[in-house]
C-alpha cells in the first residue's frame, strides 16, 4: 500500500498517522507469571486489553487493526491452555458482539478452520457476517493463522488456475497473489507493535509486512491501552519511510 506522503521517488516522512496498525499481543504468560497467577488469568488480563485497545482505535478513528490472538503453533501449547483460548475466544464474541456492533465496528476473522471448535468456527461466522457493514473501523483477528501457511495456500490457488487453463504463469503477479491471501482488501499494515520484548515477526503478516514500519514494546501486552499505542504512533511519525527509494533526510 503506498503511504500518503510517499512521493515519486518512493520515499516519504509518515507526518500522517498509520491507516493500519498490526500488534502481536505478547507477554500474558510472563505478565502472569511474575504476578504469582495461572497463565489462564494473563490471558484473561489481555483480552481486557484487546478491549481498550479497540476503543483507543476508535476514539482515535483508525480505519484498521489487525490483531494476533492465537497461531497455527499455538497448538503445542498444553491442551487445558488451548481450551481455556478457545473459551475467551467464543466469550469476546459473546459478551462483545453487540458493543462492537453499535460501534460500527466490522470483524473479519484471518486464518484456518482445521482443528477449531465447530461451535466456534459458527460464532465467528455470525460475527462477521452481521457487522460485515460496518464502516468505522475494521477489527481482524488472525486466529489459528500463520503466514507461511497462508502464503502457501495463495500459491496453491494461483497453481490451480493455472493447471485448469485459466490463468497464464506470466500473469502471477505480487498484486495478483495478495488477492489470493486471508487479507485481500486490507490495506497492509504501515505499523506493526509487538509487545513483550521479543524482536521478531513469529510468522505473523510475512507477505503483507514488506515496508511496514515496527515498533518493539518490552511492556507485557496486558499493560498495554491507549497510552501504548499513542506512543507506538508517535515513532512511526518520526520514521522516514521509504519504500526502497531515497530517504527525504538524505540523499545517501
Amino acid at each position: 500500500m503506498a503511504d500518503s506522503t510517499q512521493d515519486l521517488d518512493g520515499a516519504g516522512v509518515a507526518e500522517c498517522p498509520p491507516l493500519h496498525i498490526a500488534i502481536i499481543m505478547d507477554g500474558n504468560g510472563r505478565w502472569a507469571r511474575e504476578r504469582g497467577l495461572p497463565r489462564a488469568l494473563g490471558h484473561r488480563a489481555g483480552v481486557e486489553a484487546v478491549r481498550r485497545t479497540v476503543r483507543a482505535a476508535l476514539e482515535l478513528k483508525l480505519p484498521y487493526l489487525t490483531i494476533y490472538s492465537f497461531s497455527s503453533e499455538s497448538w503445542s501449547r498444553p491442551a487445558d491452555e488451548i481450551d481455556d483460548l478457545m473459551g475467551l475466544m467464543k466469550r469476546f464474541i459473546r459478551r462483545d458482539l453487540a458493543e462492537l456492533h453499535q460501534a460500527n465496528v466490522c470483524i473479519r476473522v484471518i486464518g484456518e478452520r482445521a482443528k477449531v471448535d465447530p461451535e466456534l468456527v459458527t460464532l465467528v461466522d455470525e460475527c462477521c457476517e452481521l457487522t460485515a457493514g460496518n464502516t468505522a473501523l475494521t477489527l481482524a483477528i488472525a486466529f489459528n493463522y500463520g503466514a507461511r501457511a497462508e502464503i502457501a495456500k495463495a500459491a496453491r490457488r494461483l497453481a490451480e488456475e493455472v493447471a485448469a487453463g485459466r490463468l497464464a504463469p506470466g500473469d502471477i503477479t505480487p498484486e495478483r497473489l495478495a488477492g489470493n491471501l486471508d487479507t485481500a482488501g486490507l490495506p497492509d499494515p504501515d505499523l506493526l507493535i509487538r509487545t513483550g520484548g521479543e524482536v521478531r515477526l513469529s510468522n505473523f503478516l510475512l507477505w503483507q509486512a514488506a515496508y511496514t514500519e515496527l515498533v518493539f514494546i518490552d511492556s507485557y501486552w496486558p499493560d498495554f491501552g491507549r497510552e501504548q499505542l499513542e506512543a507506538a504512533i508517535g515513532e512511526f511519525r518520526a520514521r522516514d519511510r521509504r519504500f526502497g527509494g531515497l530517504s527525504q533526510r538524505s540523499s545517501a
